[in-house]
């Protein structure tokens, strides 16, 4: 490569090693599987899911678009989730094999067999069962990152309850609105979790959470005593996990339901303050958790796996809970955070257990490349990474720069990115590089996952040409696509298949532009009031609402500003009730808003930067001008047409960081 040469075009080949061995070699094989895919989509999926999935009763139809845009997939086929990711190992001798390596906080390194797994897992089952807790039920969990998380999935998994799993980051207004809309009838939490070594109370927030009302639908606590910490138990409601499963079974026969019976509901942002609950299916969730673990990540039996995700978010549901195991893999569960004991926690862990695989956000890199800057013995260099095969990047874009240090320092060169595009709502996914087959290129998602048939449009639909940015969707439905909104069929419809395109195409929300050569899918960031804060999706309006409560609070604005570390920094324009602040006055009220949403949403959603007005800029007919907004936020001159502002002279105000 010339010097003058930019890194963004530079192409990097899957190593020949690595390609001679890999379950898609060469963009020939690539292209064969999107060939049959677009020869015979159904003939395609099918063969598929009959090849990586048990059934108990075998489909026999594919795809049924009869009540479209709700989709359904192999809807006579019967199986259970849980099955395939237990029994069938064991089925197939690896009762003895390590399914997961568990580090705590403090470095306790666990080991639970698939046998030993299944034991816990249907002991638990058999225990929600005594409970009165069945097929179709909804459960919440609200834990940290443990066996005893995943195990509580896959319990309700077994039994046919639908699990919906709360981040043990949220508040606990978040933990009553997600109880209130899917009507759960149980939550499952612990005493406390561990984190940088700091014991977090779980369970008051689950308390604090039912207390503010619409939580009826509950009857039962359970909690995991994970440190012994105070706890106060509610008589009646509340009941310890090892009173739950004391004398009861090691086995549980699993309940067998349709494919289209629904798995998981799993609450994203939406451009509307209230929470979606995205509802995913269980045969073709499953089918497609299986098949990405097996190509993207090109899964090997003696493979170390290693997602650093939280059971919170949908990564942690498809490469933690349910895609390792279903693929009979060894993967590693994490309790704590990258930087404690020191920053080079990952490190140590990879070259401790030898990880082959190693898959996590942009964002933990930025920060880690800043933490090895800052302080040399905490680079990725002085450890033994050569266990690595695989490096993967998910939740965001990742920049070239980022890309190319995760490449060099961490992947010693030898290793190839897969960065993969894809939403809670795709279920797994969706434009990603085959790692012994697509050529990489450092910032780019590359292309589409074979079956997926992903396009960039315009406003009216129609395909935009190679070099030119646009809509990204998907023109034809997959299997583990969201199935609806929980309770509002409607929303979804507007969502995701609006008129704009005569609800043809999946609309994922997100801009896109293709290379005009090679083809290959940047993503440019969210087209609606979405923000992207490392990796977790944050609505505008559910952070507008947080502040607007807050009784000094008249109105509030929220947009996105680019950040180096996080990709996305929420910054918020308020205009109080009584007089602008500034000065002490001013940065006394910024961090009084700041834990206040911290409180309200979780410190995910703390605005970063907080700036007061007397009022905000509006059109005349009382529209806030966010695009304005957005121009003031990255300290750019503001350029665009004032002139149907009501009062410009707030635009110096908005200007100013406190």
């Amino acid at each position: 490569m010339s010097a003058n040469e930019s890194a963004e075009t530079r192409l990097y080949p899957p190593p020949a090693e690595f390609a001679a061995k890999a379950a898609i070699s060469g963009m020939a094989a690539y292209k064969a599987l999107c060939d049959e895919a677009d020869k015979d989509y159904e003939g395609f999926w099918a063969r598929l899911a009959r090849e990586h999935v048990v059934w108990k009763k075998p489909f026999t139809q594919v795809l049924d678009s009869s009540n479209s845009p709700f989709f359904k997939w192999f809807a006579d086929g019967q199986l259970n989730v849980s099955y395939n990711c237990l029994e069938r190992q064991i089925e197939a001798g690896l009762g003895d094999k390590t399914a997961i390596i568990f580090e705590a906080d403090n470095g306790d390194v666990t080991r639970v067999s698939y046998r030993q797994l299944l034991a816990k897992v249907c002991q638990l089952a058999n225990g929600l069962k005594k409970l009165g807790i069945k097929k179709g039920d909804r459960v919440i969990i609200y834990i940290s990152m443990g066996v005893e998380g995943i195990a509580a999935m896959q319990a309700c998994a077994r039994i046919g309850a639908i699990h919906s799993v709360v981040f043990g980051g949220f508040s606990a207004q978040s933990i009553r609105d997600r109880i209130n809309d899917a009507g759960a009838v149980a939550v499952i939490t612990a005493d406390e979790q561990c984190r940088g070594g700091k014991n977090i109370p779980l369970k008051p927030a689950v308390d604090e959470g039912i207390g503010l009302g619409g939580c009826e639908s509950i009857k039962n606590v359970i909690v995991f005593k994970r440190t012994g910490g105070p706890c106060n138990m509610v008589a009646g409601r509340d009941v310890w996990w090892h009173d739950v499963i004391a004398g009861q079974p090691e086995t549980c026969e699993p309940e067998w339901v349709d494919a289209e019976h629904p798995l998981f509901l799993l609450y994203t942002s939406g451009s509307t303050g209230k929470p979606k609950g995205v509802q995913h299916g269980t045969g073709g969730y499953l089918l497609h958790a299986i098949l990405t673990m097996k190509w993207t990540f090109d899964l090997k039996p003696e493979d170390i796996f290693w997602c650093t995700a939280d059971i919170g978010w949908v990564t942690g549901h498809t490469y933690i809970a349910y895609g390792p195991l279903a693929c009979g893999g060894t993967e590693i569960v994490f309790e704590g955070i990258p930087t404690y004991p020191d920053a080079g926690r990952f490190w140590k862990m990879i070259q401790d257990h030898k990880v082959n695989t190693f898959y996590t956000a942009p964002t933990a890199i930025r920060s880690l490349i800043k933490a090895a800057d800052t302080n040399p013995a905490v680079a990725p260099t002085k450890y033994n990474l050569s266990s690595l095969r695989l490096l993967g990047s998910v939740g965001e874009p990742i920049n070239p720069a980022a890309w190319t240090w995760y490449h060099q320092n961490v992947g010693g060169g030898r290793c190839p990115i897969v960065d993969t595009f894809w939403q809670t709502e795709t279920g797994g996914h969706m434009i990603t590089p085959m790692p012994g087959a697509t050529p990489l290129i450092p910032g780019s998602c590359t292309l589409p996952f074979p079956g997926i048939m992903a396009a960039i449009v315009d406003e009216t639909g129609t395909d935009v040409p190679n070099g030119n940015g646009g809509i990204l969707v998907v023109k034809k439905p997959w299997p583990a696509m969201i199935r609806t909104i929980w309770n509002d069929p409607d929303r979804f419809k507007k969502s995701y298949y609006p008129a704009d395109f005569q609800g043809k195409y999946y609309l994922a929300g997100d801009g896109a532009i293709r290379d005009k050569d090679s083809g290959y899918f940047t993503i440019t960031g969210r087209i609606d009031d979405v923000l992207n804060v490392s990796g977790h999706r944050m609505g505008t309006m559910e952070v507008e609402s947080a502040l607007v409560a807050h009784p000094k609070v008249a109105e509030a604005a929220v947009v996105g500003r680019p950040d180096e570390m996080t990709g996305e920094a929420i910054v918020a324009f308020v205009v109080l009730r009584g007089s602008r602040p500034t000065g002490e006055e001013a940065k006394k009220l910024v961090a009084e808003l700041q834990a206040w949403v911290g409180k309200e949403i979780g410190p995910i959603a703390k605005p970063k930067d907080i700036r007061f007005g007397e009022n905000l800029p509006k059109t005349r007919s009382g529209k806030i001008m966010r695009r304005l907004l957005r121009s003031l936020a990255k300290g750019e001159n503001v350029t665009q047409d004032i002139s149907t502002l009501e009062n410009p002279a707030i635009l110096e105000q908005l200007k100013v960081s406190v």
